[in-house]
């Protein structure tokens, strides 16, 4: 005698197995698993220029994010493995495209005019003077004498020379030197 549809039991069974399953798995499982799911780190839609010393920074960290998500596949602790590679597996994707993307640039060739690359020395109107070097958007850090080339400063900077103005809002900016 044939029976059409699901079978009674089955589906019990279906049932009870889904909700036995999670009574198996830890309860910082799902906790753990969210914190391990991290988002990729943004990357610029810009073009990805870096100075030699740039490129070099970006294989330095893809070393350390290889390394450190290494290192957390020998913890033994399922949960705390997974926590410990969230963080150097999303690095190492991050980094890993940005040198594959990364397109090298020549320091300038000379000084005469702002440039990638170049060290410019600029009077705001409010008296305080400030040098940067203009680079990648990875290397750039200004608290350190570094700014991107897509920041608005740069962008206004960029292809000027010495004695030349420019407006960035409510200052003006004079170039005084280019290394």
């Amino acid at each position: 005698m044939g029976r059409s549809g699901p079978c009674p039991g089955r589906m019990a069974f279906v049932r009870w197995s889904t909700r036995l399953s999670v009574a198996f798995t830890k309860e910082e499982s799902a906790e753990t698993a969210s914190e391990t799911l991290l988002p990729d780190r943004p990357v610029s839609p810009h073009p990805n220029l870096v100075t030699a010393a740039g490129l070099q920074a970006l294989e330095r960290h893809l070393g350390e994010a290889r390394a450190a998500y290494e290192a957390a596949q020998q913890i033994e602790d399922v949960n705390e493995k997974r926590r410990q590679s969230a963080v150097p597996l999303r690095d190492f994707r991050y980094f890993t495209e940005r040198v594959r993307t990364a397109q090298l640039v020549p320091d300038p060739a000379s000084a005469e005019r702002v440039a990638f690359g170049s060290t410019v020395t600029f009077n705001r109107t409010d008296g305080r003077v400030q040098t940067y070097r203009i680079v990648g958007e990875d290397e750039a850090d200004p608290k350190q004498g570094s700014i991107s080339f897509v920041s608005p400063v740069a962008r206004l900077l960029m292809g000027k020379a010495v004695g030349d103005v420019v407006g960035a809002g409510s200052q003006e900016l004079e170039i005084v030197g280019i290394a």
